[in-house]
């Protein structure tokens, strides 16, 4: 179930399935780097004004599971633009981003009309001197049962656009909903079970 906000901005409330913290595990492959799996928190989260903020932490796992070192790390500010067409019903998405390696994007795409998913493409990518070769991306983000799924393709100077990074993610509760949900139980708890 998908809860709205009320302080959530009226412009991004077509974005709330993305509202919170997600956690889960993916794939990392792309050529010239070590293929891994790694571990990933997102969260994306609001303060009443026009766009969402999305932070993602993902770090190399070993073969147990276990955290071996950060990945990378993002941080960008999503925000839903009127359709220009008018017609299909899709809304269409501007998203700005920074990298730790010192990669700054800027992405557009659509939220598609009547399902949970999003189709973005970069439009710009800026890199310090130092950060690694990258000309552009693709990704994909789609709630599929109560899970956020992604998929991105990056390109470069000699490596045409591929898909190298994708996760399957959950959504981690906060205590004040657990807190909540267990004021609604009987006072013992017991009936519960009953």
């Amino acid at each position: 179930m998908i809860e709205i906000p009320s302080d959530l901005h009226r412009d991004v409330v077509p974005l709330a399935f993305l509202l919170g913290t997600w956690e889960g595990a993916g794939v990392y492959d792309f050529p010239g780097t070590e293929k891994c799996n790694f571990g990933q928190e997102v969260v994306f989260r609001h303060d009443g004004r026009p766009f969402l903020e999305f932070r993602s932490r993902t770090w190399v796992l070993d073969e147990q599971g276990e955290k071996v070192r950060p990945l990378e790390n993002e941080h960008s500010f999503w925000r839903i633009t009127s359709n220009q067409q008018g017609t299909s019903g899709e809304r269409e998405i501007e998203v700005s981003s920074v990298r730790d390696d010192g990669t700054v994007e800027i992405w557009y795409g659509k939220l598609h009309d009547g399902k949970p998913q999003i189709d973005l493409a970069t439009d710009a990518v800026a890199r310090i001197e130092g950060a690694p070769a990258y000309t552009g991306g693709k990704r994909l983000y789609g709630m599929v049962k109560e899970e956020l799924l992604w998929v991105g393709e990056k390109a470069a100077p000699e490596v045409p656009l591929r898909p190298y990074m994708s996760a399957q993610l959950k959504k981690v509760l906060s205590p004040a909903r657990l807190i909540q949900d267990i004021n609604d139980l009987p006072d013992d708890g017991i009936a519960f079970f009953r």
